[in-house]
């Protein structure tokens, strides 16, 4: 009997100590520096437009995914009380919480709230913030993100069919837009765009892009971003891509301006096919370039180029192009630009190799090419491949050689053309401009503003106008 006590209270001993043992590792508090938490989203979105003053919860969880427990030492809204949204932390109403713990294996809930008037002007079209994380000196982030504004928004979306937009509300894409394989985008006169950051639209394969603005009812591309800080800003979005095989697409009055490029356009499926039409359109302040050209073919009259940090106009593996009544100016001041503002090349490197196609035009009639740098015209060739270039009527910024008359006629080099304003990017020619009267009959009876060209016409895109 007695050794039967013995073995029970032994017994008991063992069962406790487990117990101890057990409940001592799930108390332990992991201190691991490489421990993360995770979410059930990376984004919480509030993808109703609300038609009044709107407000909405979402849901986040919380996950500890490890065996130990978690303490996390700050939880907080980033936007703080200055924020749209307002955040319950497993049930306690705060911008910001310290040293909140999960049981290994386990989760809290955060509830997340927005509100927001979609008719209130001063807001962006996307009202963005965060909820931060802090855990054994590890910084995570959620994003929170809510349309702004009443509008029709695009995330990560494809478009089938001829679609039309039209200027009755204003257009907004997260993340990406797409016009799928066999389609065709339409974009009305006085059509807004805007882009959140990093945000591209691209167009597939067959697929045709149509932008039909007019003088007084221009298109707009630009960022989503409605502060004033915003309104010069470079780099808030991401650009177009007119897609390999692509076709027949149509730019008029297209003002684009704040991204990381403008228009990067591919070669066609038909090699004699014009690829981009594009006239009295305006492409400026972009960090890389305004219009990437990659061996595809390009017809533009009446455009303006301006203030970029790599090429203003960059052609890449040859192809065919057509520029009248250009004006390129480059300005760039955000960073140090050693790219000159015009690039022409027969080649391409794939896997670091050169592959050359032939460049079988690129004319520039009554054009002005200037900029910031010694240098505004980068030449770039591969022997024996076809590089065919001609400046006729220009004003040209280049320490090139421009005495060939099959490369350079009735060229002026060097000579400020004499913007009204280049800090401002307005690169219409003042009345001592030497670009005035210097350009030759091109037929285009119009410039970019609509006003009558001269006799002779002057160079660039905008016609001298004096003012009585």
């Amino acid at each position: 009997m007695r050794t039967s006590n013995l073995f029970f209270f032994f017994l008991l001993l063992g069962s406790a100590c487990i117990v101890f043992l057990s409940c001592s590792k799930k108390d332990k508090v992991d201190s691991s520096p490489g421990l993360k938490l995770a979410f059930s989203t990376d984004t919480v979105l509030f993808d109703t437009v609300f038609p009044t003053v709107g407000s909405i919860t979402q849901r986040l969880v919380v996950y500890n995914r490890n065996k130990n427990k978690v303490s996390i030492a700050s939880i907080r809204l980033a936007g703080g009380q200055a924020s749209s949204y307002r955040i319950n932390i497993d049930g306690t109403p705060a911008t910001s919480v310290s040293e909140v713990e999960i049981a290994g294996d386990d989760s809290i809930f955060i509830f997340v709230r927005v509100t927001i008037d979609p008719q209130n002007q001063a807001l962006p079209y996307i009202v963005s913030d965060s909820i931060e994380f802090l855990t054994n000196g590890n910084s995570q982030q959620v994003k929170l993100v809510a349309w702004g504004k009443d509008a029709i928004f695009y995330r990560k979306a494809s478009l089938a069919g001829n679609i039309v937009w039209d200027s009755l509300k204003a257009h907004v894409i997260y993340d990406s837009l797409r016009i799928d394989t066999n389609s065709s985008l339409t974009i009305m006169p006085g059509t807004k765009v805007y882009f959140h950051k990093d945000a591209y639209l691209a167009v597939s394969y067959q697929s045709s892009l149509k932008i039909a603005g007019t003088l007084f009812h221009p298109v707009l591309f630009q960022g989503d971003r409605m502060d004033a800080f915003y309104k010069d800003l470079p780099g808030q979005w991401g650009g177009i891509y007119l897609e390999q095989g692509s076709r027949d697409h149509e730019i008029n009055y297209l003002y684009i301006k704040n991204g990381s490029f403008g228009l990067a356009v591919y070669p066609p499926e038909v090699q004699t096919a014009t690829m981009l039409t594009i006239s009295n359109s305006i492409i400026q302040n972009m960090t890389a370039v305004a219009l990437y050209a990659m061996g595809t073919s390009i017809n533009a009259v009446n455009c303006v180029f301006g203030n970029c940090g790599g090429n203003c106009l960059s052609v890449n593996y040859g192809g065919e192009y057509d520029f009248r009544y250009l004006t390129v100016g480059n300005y760039w001041y955000a960073s140090v630009r050693h790219a000159p503002s015009i690039y022409l090349s027969n080649y391409t490197y794939v896997k670091g190799n050169k592959i050359s196609n032939p460049l079988s035009k690129s004319y520039f009639a009554n054009v002005i090419v200037y900029g910031s740098n010694d240098d505004e015209i980068g030449l770039d060739s591969v022997a024996g491949i076809p590089f065919e270039y001609m400046f006729d009527h220009a004003l040209l910024k280049t320490k090139l050689k421009t005495t060939n008359p099959l490369r350079y006629s009735n060229c002026i080099i060097n000579k400020d053309p004499v913007f009204v304003d280049e800090y401002k990017m307005n690169y219409a020619i003042d009345s001592i401009s030497p670009a005035i009267k210097m350009g030759q009959p091109l037929g285009i009876p119009y410039d970019i503003r609509g006003a009558i060209r001269g006799q002779p016409p002057a160079l660039g895109a905008y016609e001298y106008v004096k003012i009585e």
